[in-house]
């Protein structure tokens, strides 16, 4: 296996993790930027997929499938978000003003819209602490957590740091909740918020990409052109990650989920400008994944 990164991943066992490509399975989601598009020397957001091992999938769509069909589409849930933002110990780096606080919760409500959520900024508060603000998961994430998160199987923990490494942040699924409460919630690098200096993953789309998985969303490309590919089926399927924004790109001709490939949709990994939707099979299986596990 061609191992490009290795990450130390707080998932349920807290496995040491290496990702090679998306086929990796583990638990939670550690965005990249910072590599190359295969076959190009542009830069882009890259690797790093981390999600349910195959036997925790599969219990996960036992559950879903279990669920009343009056029940996937609910009435709207306030989501009340706590954040976070981590500096170094003297005090510095990591800002995140109240204006992209405000506008990143906005960038999320008009995301989520037509899935019934909405957000709501609850508290702000601020750490001065060098591991926490350059933490890429492991011990040191374990120790933000346990720390700091607030709120109950609801809340959303929203952390900024800058973590490094190239990372643009990760997201634990909601199918997690239960055995690791504490870990429950996002992280995202501190300049990928709207205005930050993380172009092109400055707009707030990272974010929006991260929550989807906490909202029990798969990459579009997950499980590429096969059958049961990321459990949605009005996202057609997409054998392998896009970048930039690659008009009429399809990857899976003659697949039995035919289409274009869905590179518009938070849950791929192409610039934030490219992104703006999420299909209604998607929010159909958020409220599935919220009256399950949420």
């Amino acid at each position: 296996m061609n191992k490009k990164f290795l990450f130390l991943a707080a998932a349920l066992g807290g496995s040491l993790v290496a990702c090679a490509d998306d086929s990796d399975q583990t638990i939670n989601d550690h965005e990249v930027a910072g590599v190359q598009e295969p076959g190009s020397s542009t830069v882009h957001r890259g690797c790093a997929t981390i999600e349910p091992t195959a036997l925790e999938r599969d219990a996960i769509e036992a559950r879903i499938a279990s669920l009343d069909d009056t029940a996937t589409l609910t009435a709207s849930h306030v989501i009340p978000v706590y954040v976070h933002r981590i500096h170094a110990s003297d005090g510095t780096g990591g800002a995140v003003s109240t204006q992209q606080l405000n506008d990143q919760l906005a960038i999320l409500n008009a995301a989520y819209a037509s899935s019934g959520f909405s957000f709501s900024l609850s508290t702000v508060d601020d750490t001065n602490n060098s591991t926490w603000y350059t933490s890429s998961g492991g011990a040191s994430e374990t120790a933000m957590k346990t720390a700091l998160r607030k709120g109950g199987s609801n809340a959303l923990n929203f952390y900024t740091n800058n973590m490094g490494g190239g990372l643009l942040g990760w997201a634990t699924f909601p199918s997690s909740y239960t055995s690791q409460p504490k870990l429950d919630g996002v992280v995202i690098l501190f300049s990928s918020l709207p205005g930050g200096t993380a172009a092109p993953y400055n707009l707030g789309d990272t974010a929006t990409h991260e929550v989807g998985h906490w909202m029990g969303l798969y990459h579009t490309f997950q499980g590429g052109c096969s059958k049961s590919n990321d459990g949605v089926s009005d996202t057609p399927a997409e054998k392998s990650a896009a970048f930039g924004c690659p008009v009429n790109r399809d990857t899976c001709v003659g697949s039995r989920y035919p289409g274009l490939d869905p590179i518009r949709n938070f849950m791929d990994y192409t610039d934030d400008a490219c992104m703006n939707t999420f299909s209604a099979g998607q929010d159909t299986r958020m409220n599935q994944m919220w009256t399950s596990y949420r």
